[in-house]
């Protein structure tokens, strides 16, 4: 009988399953219409046959060795997809079902937990979406474990897990699950661990817990929920892990916590907790790991904790924390992490800090000082933007365990020591920004494992040394800004992995190694400014080189300088660098004259011709559009706008989510759309302005491809997709509103506009600092930095999308709108190409090319030149079309470095800074895409440029 007869008269015939051989048991058949509703692409059930009597020797099953019915199907991690569909409730005596790490879509079947014998179910790391069923809690029997971890459930937690009394453990985190906690869930008091972390819950924790006397594990991080922390928590007396981080609690730390005196882990990070730590954090003894960093904590270090013997990872990062480090924390002896930066501590640094086992330290934007070295396990210290003025210590190799140290940005004195050398295990190596003197010892080549040398911006002298070649996997070298001297060593061709090379501002001699051309993944290369003479390097990266990293060097020539050097042969008549004609003869020596048309020329001209193009193309588009949109009627909305692109019937009901905070409206839902109180227009639609009843002011933004934006469900899975984003240089998206015909968003209010407002419009333009745009061109790079980290791309940068909030920092908005589409049709693509001119980049035209984050590298390139420049990316003159990309990288070849600014900023810039960071802009608007440098790259190099006097202008 073949297997999908078997599963459809399983499914709709159970007469026909009653007259089947009784050999032919239910265990079978469930697996197999179970198997038939999958897709195995490894085909890691082909022992699965329909024709074996019994399932107990497939591969995932195990059975009971007494009754030989399956007990455990156990599919972890096989590749599987499809639906988990009801051929698992033959199996009445199944104890565990574990189908983990699969890509089973659909909804969770209701049904498994009646299951009556069922202990564990596992659909965690899948794709199943939905809201979890109500009734799948309501007759769970004798479930004790239960995960949907890591997949897409939305909705609410139901109310019934509270009937489950027999339940021990319960995760639900890694999902899009809103609302608040369900007011039974402290009813399970058999629970010993609770994980709903990384989701979208709220509202306050209610008093409750501390009746669960046996559980062990809760993690609630990673959600909305605000109040003060629970009062009772306490009262779980056995807890080991406590974890409310990245949460909105206030207030201070509950005293009953006191009492976990069995607990191994508390993290309290990310919140608004107030108030100075209580003394009586010593008295948890059995801590491993503390971490009370990014609150509103004041007052000084308890000494207590030097009571925390056990204690290996300390942080108290990003607080208000004052006076100095408590000496009783050398009681600590397994310390391996200690974070105390960016608080306000003052003094000396302790003694003891390098006699301990620490792991990681780090203690940067604090006004401490140095101390000599000592033995330790030391793996990462990070002393940097301090006020060290001592030398570095002579025996800092005995600290050989050290992976990455950073005493950057100081006013460390006196010579690089020898016993560099013995770093072994370091990557990254960074002593820029200080007083050092004297040469590099030749012994760094015994840090054989540096990935990262940075030691620019110093009073260094003589050669580098050859034994630099020892350290293979170096990556990144920067020795600019010193008083090095002689021949750039033919050493350095050796290191192929070099993707950034900064030599510039010293007093190299002779020529380059022609060798260096085997450097097959520089990215960065700049020997500006030295006492270099001869013929460049030909090939490779050399082919490309911007003039500007090798000008300040008269006597190098080469045709990048269009200088030429002597040579045997003279210098050809004809340079046409697009000609493919590799014969012995030319058409221009045929004819008797010289093709006058230059490189820059060609470049011009064929962004003129491009950008003709795209108007034509942008009018017939529009044309088409407005053509058809004639043929049916708008429907009217509030505001008395018409609503384009968008469905012609009514919606019946309307539903407003507000994430966190008030839903509703001081006016009422009438004054969502206030035409008075528009705020802007742009490729996914209008903006306005409205007030919330507790007087917050929100931003609207009625989307304007309502044709096109996927089902209710997937429009609301993207949109609390976007809503939990957070980082402080992007908006922050607040809530929605749903109907068929129409869609909100709701977004925070930035006060002080668009960055394109700031340059351009308005009596304020271009009233920017060189330290606010600075800033600003930083900031919009950690905001993409972070949207990439997450996977996730722009598509549609532009400078009406960057938002200046009070404080003068920068905001990415209207990033992943994308997501809400599930295709690109002509009515986005005409006003995205409109309003997005100049920043996007040429793959967008290529349906060919892939399109990735590489395409925000490109229109951030191009932002950062408008910031600085204070010009539009594409400017229409009388005659002309002024592409802004072409006009600061032609400016920038020929020295004319003033064109390349903001007018009011001439005479009030550091040219250290300003000219770093338009090259860096042009590099990122790059026309190849894997030329651009990713934005945490981008990221790193911004505060490499950065000045450390900052602020010291304006």
């Amino acid at each position: 009988m073949s297997l999908k007869l078997v599963s459809l008269l399983l499914l709709w015939s159970p007469v026909f399953v009653l007259s089947l051989n009784p050999v032919f048991n239910d265990d079978v058949l469930g697996l197999i219409v179970f198997k038939a509703g999958l897709l195995d692409p490894e085909a890691k059930l082909r022992s699965w046959n329909e024709e074996d009597d019994s399932p107990c020797n497939w591969v995932g099953v195990k059975c009971d060795p007494r009754s030989n019915r399956v007990s455990e199907l156990a599919l972890d991690g096989f590749g599987l997809s499809g639906h988990v569909n009801r051929g698992l409730l033959r199996l009445q005596f199944i104890q565990r079902l574990s189908l983990s790490n699969n890509n089973f879509t659909g909804s969770i079947n209701p049904d498994l937990a009646h299951i009556g014998t069922l202990q564990l179910i596992d659909l965690s790391q899948n794709g199943l979406s939905g809201s979890i069923p109500d009734e799948f809690f309501q007759q769970c029997g004798s479930l004790r474990v239960v995960s949907f971890a890591k997949n897409n459930l939305s909705g609410k937690i139901p109310e019934s897990l509270s009937f489950c009394s027999a339940l021990v453990a319960v995760n639900f985190s890694s999902n899009q699950l809103s609302g608040n906690l369900p007011s039974g869930i402290w009813y399970l008091r058999g629970l010993r661990e609770l994980d709903l972390s990384a989701n979208l819950l709220e509202g306050d924790v209610h008093q409750g817990i501390g009746y669960l006397y046996d559980l062990r594990v809760v993690n609630l991080g990673t959600n909305r929920f605000s109040g003060w922390l629970p009062q009772d928590v306490g009262g779980c007396s056995h807890l080991k892990l406590l974890d409310f981080s990245d949460n909105l609690f206030s207030g201070g730390i509950p005293e009953s916590i006191k009492r976990l005196g069995f607990c191994r882990s508390l993290s309290l990070k990310g919140n608004s907790l107030t108030g100075q730590v209580p003394a009586w954090i010593g008295e948890l003894r059995s801590l491993g790991m503390l971490d009370l960093s990014c609150n509103n904590f004041s007052g000084g270090i308890p000494g207590s904790l030097g009571n925390l013997r056990l204690l290996e990872k300390l942080n108290l990062s990003m607080n208000g924390f004052t006076g100095s480090l408590p000496e009783s924390l050398t009681n600590c002896f397994n310390l391996l992490a200690l974070d105390v930066s960016r608080n306000q501590l003052v003094g000396k640094l302790p003694s003891w800090i390098l006699k301990l086992g620490v792991g990681r330290g780090r203690l940067e934007y604090n006004p401490l000082r140095p101390i000599a070295a000592s033995h330790g396990r030391l793996q990462v210290l990070d002393l940097s933007s301090n006020a060290f003025s001592d030398v570095l210590p002579s025996d800092i190799g005995v600290l050989s365990s050290l992976q990455f140290l950073n005493v950057s940005r100081n006013q460390l004195l006196g010579t690089i020591p020898v016993s560099i050398g013995n770093l072994t295990s370091a990557y990254v190596l960074d002593l820029s920004n200080n007083w050092l003197n004297g040469s590099i010892p030749s012994e760094i080549g015994g840090a054989v494992s540096l990935k990262e040398l940075r030691l620019h911006k110093n009073f260094l002298t003589g050669k580098v040394p050859s034994q630099i070649q020892k350290c293979s996997s170096l990556s990144s070298l920067l020795l600019s800004q010193n008083n090095l001297t002689g021949p750039v060593p033919a050493a350095i061709a050796n290191l192929t992995n070099l993707q950034y090379v900064d030599l510039s501002l010293n007093q190299f001699s002779g020529s380059l190694p022609k060798e260096l051309t085997n450097l097959s993944h520089l990215l960065y290369f700049n020997v500006s400014y030295n006492h270099l003479q001869g013929e460049l390097p030909v090939g490779g990266f050399f082919n490309t080189i911007s003039p500007s990293s090798i000008s300040g060097n008269p006597s190098l020539c080469g045709s990048v300088l269009n200088l030429s050097c002597p040579a045997v042969h003279p210098k050809p008549i004809v340079l046409n660098p697009n000609s493919n004609n590799t014969g012995g003869g030319s058409s221009s020596l045929t004819h008797g004259h010289k093709n006058v048309f230059s490189i820059s020329a060609l470049i011009a001209i064929g962004a003129a011709a491009f950008i003709a193009i795209g108007v034509i193309a942008v009018t017939v588009l529009n044309m088409h559009v407005r053509s058809s949109m004639t043929h049916s009627a708008p429907l009217p909305l509030p505001g008395g706008e018409d609503f384009s692109c968008s469905p012609s019937t009514d919606s019946k009901y309307g539903k407003l989510v507000m994430f966190s905070g008030d839903a509703d409206f001081a006016a009422g839902a009438q004054a969502l759309l206030n035409k008075d109180c528009e705020l802007g227009r742009g490729g996914f639609g209008v903006v306005y302005r409205t007030v919330l009843r507790d007087g917050r002011s929100v931003a609207i933004k009625k989307l304007t491809v309502s044709s096109l934006i996927k089902s209710q469900e997937d429009f609301e899975r993207e949109v609390k997709g976007i809503g939990k984003i957070r980082h402080h240089n992007l908006v922050t998206l607040e809530g929605y509103y749903w109907t068929p015909s129409l869609q909100l968003l709701i977004y925070e209010y930035i006060p002080c506009g668009s960055l394109y407002k700031n340059l351009h419009d308005g009596p304020g333009q271009s009233g920017l600092s060189w330290r606010q745009r600075f800033n600003i061109i930083l900031g919009m790079a950690k905001g993409l930095a972070h949207l990439h980290r997450m996977n996730l791309i722009h598509y549609n940068l532009k400078s009406t999308n960057i938002l200046i909030d009070s404080s003068g920092e920068p905001k990415v908005g209207d990033f992943s709108l994308a997501r809400l589409l599930p295709m690109l049709d002509r009515c986005i693509l005409s006003s995205k190409i409109q309003s997005a001119l100049g920043y996007m980049a040429p793959e967008f035209a290529c349906q060919t090319v892939k399109i990735t984050e590489k395409c925000d590298v490109y229109g951030y390139g191009v932002l950062v030149l408008e910031v600085v420049t204070g010009k539009r990316p594409v400017e229409y003159m009388e005659d002309d079309v002024v592409v802004l990309c072409d006009m600061v990288r032609g400016a920038l070849e020929e020295g004319r470095v003033e064109e390349c600014l903001d007018r009011k900023l001439l005479g009030n810039y550091p040219a250290e800074e300003a000219i770093p960071v338009i090259k860096l802009g042009l590099i990122c608007a790059s026309q190849v895409p894997s030329n651009r440098p990713d934005m945490s790259e981008v990221v790193n190099i911004l505060e490499l440029i950065q000045c450390p006097s900052e602020g010291h202008e304006d």
